[in-house]
């Protein structure tokens, strides 16, 4: 996202009006803009609070190194910026972002929070993330007698053919009224748009 377009949708904020701790921070949640996976928490000074609004990719301060931080300036894993919010007493910041390269967290997960206390099912938002990164492991090491690498093998336009009819399915499974129906149907229709992306990417 170019500079000018991000200040185009976040001219209501400024650096200034934040309200920053005594140390002149303020913490910054980021999230994936699409799903809303929360994907990192870090500090922000009102220095890299501009930078990113300057330059629409996160710019974050590291109290570890006492300095600015480039968010995947050296990883490559850039965090493009495509909304950004403040709460109600303006003293936290909730970042949307295009994560490049899928991975946010220094150890190469996917989130930061990726460490749960027991057994914790992953959170609603992250599902269909997975599902499209199963569809690609699929498409990039393919498996035998697998649904996902058939539809592959098959091409686009056996792709397409089934996004039509499991859009039909849903609008019968709602029009009789089937809640199981729809739930199913629905879950197809969820799936096959991703294989349809995983294979034009």
């Amino acid at each position: 996202m170019s500079a000018p377009e991000f200040n185009s949708l976040s001219n209501a904020i400024l650096p200034s009006q934040i309200r920053y701790d005594d140390r002149g921070l303020v913490p910054a949640i980021v999230q994936d803009y699409l799903d809303g996976t929360v994907l990192m928490m870090a500090w922000m000074n009102q220095e890299s609070l501009q930078k990113t609004m300057e330059s629409g990719e996160t710019w974050f301060w590291s109290r570890s190194r006492g300095s600015l931080w480039h968010k995947g300036a050296t990883s490559g894993h850039i965090q493009q910026v495509r909304s950004l919010r403040y709460d109600c007493d303006s003293d936290a910041l909730l970042i949307g972002v295009e994560q490049l390269g899928d991975i946010a967290c220094h150890t190469g997960e996917r989130s930061c929070f990726h460490q749960a206390s027991g057994k914790v099912a992953p959170p609603p938002a992250d599902t269909l993330s997975q599902l499209f990164a199963v569809i690609c492991d699929r498409r990039d090491n393919p498996v035998a007698d697998s649904y996902t690498c058939k539809l592959f093998d098959a091409g686009d336009n056996k792709i397409l053919k089934k996004l039509g009819e499991e859009t039909a399915e849903v609008v019968m499974a709602a029009k009789d009224n089937d809640p199981d129906a729809i739930a199913s149907e629905v879950g197809d229709l969820l799936y096959h748009p991703r294989c349809l992306s995983a294979s034009s990417g």
